[in-house]
């Protein structure tokens, strides 16, 4: 066990030494935050892999597999669905938005109050995901060296809050890179064909379970449209996925990259399925099916591979804990915080990108100091991490896409999507139970309610607000490298109305700097101009 002990300590030291080199080349915001926006299409793929594929995906993915078979595989496919959706329709048009946050986003679609209120869901939403994957990884910890929940909780999180805040997303990028290669070996090349030769072959486990482990649906259609529900929309719409996006170099970066890790998360869920179903043959009667990638891991493999695997479980943790952590601090800093003190675009240049870097390091700590201390204070955050979800969906699904895909939508029918799946979520929770499919449904139909009938009722979106965001999305209003934090960058289409003094100047200088806090309301054009 020495061995195993030795490939964990020197992985978690090689974690550390690739924070310290991310760190000399985040020197302005936009490197610490997306990593310069300068991804190709092999780091994109590998990180944005990395951080879908958690510990639900591999060691939960497993737990599945062993109690339902095959269909097991339902949660990681709708994850890798969701991924591919995302990059396939969505990803070239949030790239080109060259923001940091979906709040960001949505202020420059719609301005306003919908902005703020999204910013708050998602900062609770992210900072669940991340408590949820520190006390995950302190659990392997707990097994790996069996040292107590708070220890582990302190000693993972050090670890991460470490290389996150030393070089922000290029250090994520290049542990996720890391993460994603032990990751393969430790569970594609290497658990995935052993497990399957120690139970027997495919044949005889066909032959020692019943014919509905091997049925695609046997884990039932109403689970399955709630994963749906839940994770692939969740991919759509987080600012975890969102901001690994933002890292491409290019549209085409983030539409083939995140392709193939989408497809790569298909394999994996079916890898984690069939490795369940192999541990139900060796192991028929464990006690929680989620023991059940440990157990195998322990008594299939050989000294060496055992720590090498334990790593890539520790891997899959780690990534999306990392990524969940610096995805809460930029909402933290860049939209509540801002916000709060009701600054706009700070002076660019070397010494002002200095200072931002400094401010978004110091979230990053702020941020998981809070993940540690809520992880300690829960014993268990799965039903805290469904409240966090089905906020997340419930109340953001319909006004972030109908921003995207209908001109028609508008900021007050935002907002009144926003409140009204919010509420409806946390009612039908109360009534129904938190772990009850009901709430995600009641949730997002009376959001899309809302939204839809709300801003019909409204005045449209501000024409010049409108030319803005069309030009971002379409990459024509970019006027520098980095329009997000651009000084004085305002789209051609909105320059016009901001020099003749007309009531839309103050909307088109938010939208040239969405990190800026929306201004005050516009008055509604005299007619509609579509």
């Amino acid at each position: 066990m020495a061995v195993d002990y030795a490939v964990i300590v020197l992985y978690l030291a090689g974690l550390l030494v690739m924070g310290w080199w991310g760190m000399r080349r985040a020197r302005s915001k936009s490197d610490f935050l997306v990593a310069g926006r300068r991804l190709g299409p092999a780091m994109y793929s590998g990180t944005m892999a990395a951080i879908v594929l958690g510990g639900a995906s591999t060691i939960g993915g497993v737990g599945l597999g062993y109690q339902y078979g095959l269909s097991g595989a339902w949660l990681v496919f709708t994850i890798g669905f969701g991924l591919l959706a995302l990059s396939v329709f969505f990803s070239a048009r949030i790239s080109r938005l060259r923001v940091y946050t979906v709040a960001q986003m949505l202020d420059l679609r719609y301005g306003g109050s919908a902005a703020t209120v999204s910013a708050v869901v998602m900062w609770a939403y992210t900072l669940m995901l991340a408590v949820t994957s520190t006390i995950a990884y302190a659990t392997i910890f707990d097994v790996i060296f069996g040292i107590d929940r708070v220890a582990a909780i302190a000693l993972g999180g050090a670890v991460v809050i470490c290389y996150s805040a030393l070089g922000g997303m290029w250090s994520i990028t290049l542990t996720d890179m890391a993460q994603f290669a032990v990751q393969t070996v430790g569970v594609l090349l290497l658990l995935l064909p052993i497990a399957v030769v120690k139970a027997g072959g495919f044949a005889q486990m066909a032959a020692e379970l019943p014919d509905d482990y091997f049925s695609p649906m046997s884990i039932g259609a109403q689970t399955v449209f709630t994963y749906v529900l839940i994770y692939s929309f969740g991919m759509l719409i987080g600012q975890d996925i969102w901001q690994r996006v933002f890292t491409a170099r290019s549209d085409r970066v983030a539409r083939l990259g995140g392709t193939a890790a989408g497809t790569y998360c298909l394999a994996y869920a079916v890898a984690g399925a069939v490795i369940g179903t192999a541990a139900r043959v060796l192991h028929p009667d464990l006690a929680d099916p989620d023991e059940a990638f440990a157990v195998i891991v322990d008594q299939a493999l050989p000294v060496g591979l055992k720590g090498l695997v334990l790593a890539a479980a520790l891997s899959a943790v780690m990534s999306t804990s990392s990524g969940a952590l610096i995805a809460c601090a930029t909402v933290a800093n860049n939209d509540l915080w801002a916000r709060l003190r009701g600054r706009a675009a700070e002076a660019r240049g070397e010494g002002a990108g200095r200072e931002e870097v400094r401010g978004n390091r110091v979230f990053i700590l702020l941020m998981g100091l809070a993940v540690v201390a809520v992880s300690v204070a829960l014993n268990d955050v799965v039903e805290a991490l469904t409240v966090a979800y089905n906020l997340l969906v419930g109340g953001l699904l319909v006004p972030i896409l109908g921003g995207l895909l209908w001109k028609r939508g508008t900021a007050t029918g935002a907002l009144a999507g926003i409140a009204a799946g919010g509420v409806t979520v946390v009612a039908s929770m109360a009534w129904n139970g938190i772990l009850a499919d009901e709430p995600i449904y009641y949730g997002l139909l009376a959001s899309l309610a809302a939204h839809v009938l709300v801003s019909l009722a409204t005045r449209p979106t501000d024409p010049a607000v409108l030319a803005a965001w069309q030009q971002r999305v379409t990459g024509a209003g970019a006027a520098g490298a980095d329009p997000a934090g651009a000084p004085g960058a305002a789209p051609a289409a909105a320059a016009p109305a901001a020099a003749a003094g007309t009531p839309h100047a103050t909307t088109s200088a938010s939208a040239a700097d969405p990190t800026a806090p929306a201004s005050a309301p516009v008055p509604p054009p005299r007619k509609d101009t579509r």
